[in-house]
């Protein structure tokens, strides 16, 4: 992994979220040397789930929604699992923190089921993006461009479909962090 020794990544989510899409970028990015923060609605900690209802860990967060300020990260990451994902989508203050993030142009990394926020927020019209399967039909009802790849990069878009695809995943946020081509 490159140096990511000052970027700031900040990673939503809600109770339910797949463990791995929130763990494995958290702490491969802090391997890097970026500073990754994690914000739950309430600023409690938030329940993970394995394969979407097995309960796994509790994870600690570092505040609530209202306490991320876009204009201090680089990069924001949404993990999936449908009832996180599907609560995100809901909460207002997730989809600001969404539009925010992406009207500044800054990286936002969406896998899984996240980006049924990317639709509730209104940014996914003439987006070229992947996703879990199921999500297809919403994605191009909102006038996406949905493929099914690993990882899809639109600008400063990154998507992916599931947790086997989160080295590409991964890879893509730290070289869209370092301005390397992926």
């Amino acid at each position: 992994m490159s140096d990511l020794t000052g970027k700031h990544v900040a990673i939503i989510a809600g109770d339910h979220f797949e463990e791995a899409e929130l763990v494995v970028p958290r702490d491969e990015l802090r391997e890097g040397g970026a500073t990754v923060k994690v914000y739950s609605p309430d600023g409690e900690p938030i329940q993970a789930t394995q394969g979407d209802v097995n309960p796994t860990v509790k994870i600690e967060v570092d505040g609530s929604f209202d306490d991320l300020a876009v204009d201090a990260i680089d990069a924001l990451v949404v993990p999936g699992g449908s009832v996180n994902a599907d609560h995100l989508r809901m909460d207002t203050t997730a989809q600001r923190i969404l539009r925010e993030t992406d009207e500044a142009g800054k990286t936002l990394a969406i896998i899984c089921h996240g980006p049924w926020l990317l639709v509730s927020a209104g940014r996914a019209e003439g987006r070229r993006v992947t996703s879990w399967p199921s999500l297809a039909d919403d994605l191009r009802n909102a006038g996406a461009d949905w493929v099914d790849e690993e990882v899809v990069v639109d600008g400063h878009l990154i998507t992916s479909r599931k947790p086997d695809d989160l080295p590409a995943f991964v890879g893509a946020i730290e070289g869209a962090l370092t301005g390397a081509v992926v």
